[in-house]
């Protein structure tokens, strides 16, 4: 009898054994499933009411995000007021359009990055603000407060996927540590999803908070040729440096890297300097743009490191567009099927 028992308990020990290998196979399953990339496109805010027919073209790329970007802006890198107008301005950046924006985006299934963004004077680098006393700093952090929160409880309200907290903001990041912490926790009480901020490329290692967001935050514009048409063995090489320095960040923090933004310009030298738009000196070059984002994916998409990230980026209304022949856009170019492409094998894990 005692025989029969124990036999009895062995085949039930290795039967829950076989079954709880099936449980963490099919998790590892689910898990490698859900991990492809954040194949994202960022949204030109647009300056009339849209529908779900301006939503159609991000399945041309694949994407399965979109960053919606409602700017507020600042008269100079001296006047410390963080300026945003919920009457006047453009329909997409206004609360009303953005919570219309991220409804037509979730009808397509494309989840959603809010990224409130600040623009300064004739174009000024945000990175570069300079106050000059106390009183005008605390300006600038209860203004940028007042903007920024008001689109957190969108976030919360519409459940977004990932709330951008700031972009290239590097000398208040720099010179108020302190609030931005206080930001962050105060963000968490309202908003449950994802936290990034977006750094610049040369400043992203300066960021001393990534270890209470959840993605570090790149805008990479990365150089990477001084060649008019971008060699991609000269691409590859030139990669290898930056490569190693995210991989580095992304193990100091644990944290993956995200391309908060990214793209080239389709113009000659596009990988010169990638964050500035062509003069007129410089011609319509597809091919560079092209090659530039093919060799992106083929060197930085796949690694572990490496969440994703979103274009820069896609206009919705037609007259919007044009004229950018060599602008940013990727939108009905050569690099538009090799971003698709790119992102649907991404997506396939």
């Amino acid at each position: 009898m005692k025989k029969i028992l124990l036999l009895v308990l062995t085949i039930s020990m290795l039967s829950c054994n076989s079954k709880s290998k099936g449980i963490a196979q099919n998790e590892g399953i689910d898990q490698k499933a859900t991990a492809s990339k954040i194949n994202g496109i960022t949204l030109v805010a647009t300056s009339d009411s849209i529908d779900h027919t301006a939503i159609l073209p991000f399945k041309n790329y694949n994407a399965n995000y979109a960053a919606i970007i409602p700017y507020a802006w600042m008269q100079s890198l001296e006047e410390p007021t963080v300026n945003y107008e919920e009457i006047r301005g453009w329909w997409g950046e206004k609360p009303k359009g953005v919570a219309i924006t991220i409804n037509l985006m979730k009808d397509q299934g494309i989840k959603v990055l809010l990224k409130p963004q600040i623009w300064i004077g004739r174009g000024d680098y945000t990175g570069h603000i300079n106050l000059k006393s106390e009183e005008a700093w605390k300006t600038l952090e209860n203004s940028y407060t007042d903007y920024i929160m008001k689109f957190v409880h969108i976030a919360a309200r519409e459940n977004i996927g990932m709330f951008c907290i700031g972009t290239e903001l590097d000398s208040f990041v720099k010179e108020r540590p302190a609030y931005w912490l206080r930001l962050i926790k105060n963000i968490r009480k309202i908003y449950a999803g994802k936290l990034t901020y977006a750094a610049n490329w040369d400043n992203y290692k300066h960021v001393t908070f990534w270890n209470d967001l959840d993605y570090v935050g790149v805008d990479a514009y990365f150089p990477l040729s001084d060649e008019k048409t971008p060699d991609a063995a000269t691409i590859t090489k030139n990669w290898q440096k930056w490569k190693n320095e995210m991989k580095g960040i992304s193990e100091k923090y644990g944290k993956k890297i995200l391309f908060s933004e990214y793209g080239y310009i389709s113009a000659d030298y596009a990988g010169k300097e990638p964050w500035k738009n062509a003069g007129e000196d410089r011609e319509v070059n597809e091919e560079a743009q092209h090659i530039l984002f093919e060799q992106l994916y083929k060197n930085i998409w796949q690694e572990d490191w490496m969440a994703g990230g979103f274009i820069w980026k896609h206009h919705a209304e037609d007259s919007k567009w044009r004229g950018y022949e060599k602008r940013f856009t990727p939108q009905n170019k050569k690099a538009q099927q090799t971003i698709a492409k790119a992102y649907q094998k991404a997506s396939s894990g």
